[in-house]
């Protein structure tokens, strides 16, 4: 079978996939890329583990198209979907200059670079550019032996060390070394707050097919197994009315203090007491990062929307200590 287009390269919709384990820094990157002044019209697809998008709200206000994904990593139930948004993303084509796909941490990039080479609409309109994967120097050695983590950093062809500000030289060289060690041929980019250049991870036309079927000769075939670490889930926690921060923080800090290890990812927009502002909450495993955002919008529905992703949650005790936080 041939997965060759005869559309040439420079007339196809040049996509970036954004990639990396849960806390790397995907969505920073994004907010990055819709800000910068690169003169490119991007539009973007967020795909998240769990029934509530937080990723998409968080993403700045901007005039690209952005479209969520729930319910399902891309690489499995939902690739369906991907090729549905996309088809529908074409019929507007005129309005965007390039195409940037996060996918959720928990995805294997395989399943999703396979999207663009085995379906052949997609394979005549676009061309992947890179595959961008962004690496948390701090946790990163925790989740090691993910497979999703190793075939992140396998399928990259730009690997960017993000968090370089949290760790020593002696430790960012060690996962230098284990990265390299996996992936000798990335570019390699280290940063803080995912502030990298962008003329380094769009239109870098770094994707090759043939290294990519060196890495897994089957990654063509119509049908990619793929699956989760079956302890690995996601609670989301969601309330229409105002929660209490002072409970909320004693909640979180005790929960953080005595499973935050198991505890990957945490992010939520909250609705508090008393506030005409945003709270948003960020955590990667023993790290809270939380602030008042933008003012809530005229119109928009003020709730508060939390999705944990975790191992051996227990769903019940979380949705009991979170409704116990209410004002």
């Amino acid at each position: 079978m041939a997965f060759s287009s005869p559309v040439p390269a420079a007339e196809r919709l040049p996509v970036t996939v954004l990639t990396g384990y849960l806390g790397a820094g995907k969505t920073t990157l994004l907010n990055r890329i819709l800000t910068h002044e690169h003169g490119l019209k991007v539009a973007v697809i967020v795909n998240e583990f769990g029934e509530v998008g937080i990723d998409n709200q968080l993403v700045v206000d901007a005039d690209e198209e952005i479209f969520e994904m729930n319910n399902g990593c891309i690489c499995c139930t939902v690739r369906g979907d991907l090729i549905r948004i996309i088809g529908n993303l074409m019929k507007r084509r005129d309005r965007f200059d390039h195409l940037v796909i996060e996918t959720t941490g928990l995805a294997d990039p395989a399943p999703v670079i396979q999207t663009f080479f085995v379906d052949e609409d997609l394979r005549d309109e676009l061309r992947l550019d890179a595959v961008v994967t962004l690496v948390d120097l701090l946790h990163v050695q925790e989740h090691w032996s993910s497979e999703e983590v190793q075939e992140q950093l396998a399928f990259a062809d730009v690997l960017v060390l993000n968090k370089a500000d949290l760790v020593d030289d002696a430790e960012r060289e060690l996962v230098e070394q284990r990265v390299r060690a996996i992936n000798p041929m990335a570019r390699l980019l280290t940063s803080h707050m995912a502030n990298v250049p962008m003329d380094q991870i769009l239109g870098v036309e770094a994707f090759e097919l043939e290294r990519a079927l060196s890495l897994d000769p089957g990654f063509l075939a119509e049908e990619h197994d793929h699956e989760h670490d079956a302890a690995v889930s996601s609670v989301a926690l969601v309330e229409e009315r105002p929660m209490d921060l002072e409970k909320l923080g004693r909640w979180i800090s005790d929960l953080v203090g005595s499973r935050g290890p198991d505890l990957f990812r945490m992010k939520g927009i909250f609705q508090l007491a008393g506030k005409d502002e945003r709270y948003v909450l960020q955590s990667v495993h023993m790290m809270i990062d939380g602030d008042f955002d933008r003012p809530w919008h005229d119109g928009e529905r003020r709730r508060t929307e939390f999705v944990i992703i975790g191992r051996d949650l227990e769903h019940d005790d979380l949705r009991a200590g979170f409704a116990a936080c209410v004002a």
